[in-house]
């Protein structure tokens, strides 16, 4: 049975060699509990990959808050997704700034969603700037990296997957060209794990 606090001292008793080195371990125990419990989730590393890279996981990167994670892609190489690991592209027809995916396009090309103000954290080794597009045409605050809107694709199925890297499409009188993005914010090489024209 637990005493109360202090009863020990009022009724004279004094605390044998016991109490105190049990009271000694409970202290080294609950530090100890405290440190682990402190340490979950701040890897600075984050998780590895499937292929053993060292990236962070989506899951790792969804749960820090982070608004991209980095994925070695097969045939690619590092290039950067979204929390839940669909590989990010940006059009080199939109390197400007200038938002052009709209109508059709949008069925395909998905924008890369922020909410207006929130923190642009990404994980160790991504050195390309974030930043938010506004779009005039459906009002969306769209995520970019050195300036350039950021996309998701439609034809990618699971997480690491890039059918959309080097994909041409044709809508609207424009030729529209997706390259996947590194974590330096740049495209990928093209030539690349090509992909075929499509059109809509």
């Amino acid at each position: 049975m637990v005493s109360e606090p202090g009863r020990a001292a009022k009724s004279g008793r004094r605390r044998g060699p016991f109490h105190v080195a049990a009271a000694g371990l409970a202290t080294i125990a609950m530090a100890g509990l405290l440190a682990a419990c402190g340490s979950a989730g701040t890897s600075g590393s984050g998780s590895a990959g499937a292929s053993g890279s060292g990236s962070v996981s989506p899951q790792a990167a969804a749960s820090s808050g982070e608004v991209v994670s980095v994925r070695d892609v097969s045939g690619i190489g590092a290039v950067l997704t979204d929390p839940s690991g669909q590989t990010l592209y940006s059009p080199q027809q939109e390197a400007d700034g200038k938002i052009l995916c709209t109508g059709g396009c949008l069925s395909f090309w998905f924008p890369v969603q922020v909410t207006a103000g929130t923190g642009l954290r990404a994980p160790s080794g991504v050195t390309g700037l974030l930043g938010t597009i506004h779009r005039a045409d459906d009002g969306l605050t769209q995520l970019t990296i050195n300036g350039r809107p950021l996309y998701t694709f439609r034809l990618d199925q699971a997480p690491g997957q890039a059918k959309g890297n080097d994909y041409t499409d044709h809508f609207g009188g424009l030729s529209f060209t997706g390259h996947a993005i590194t974590t330096s914010g740049t495209p990928v090489a093209p030539g690349q794990q090509g992909n075929p024209a499509g059109s809509y």
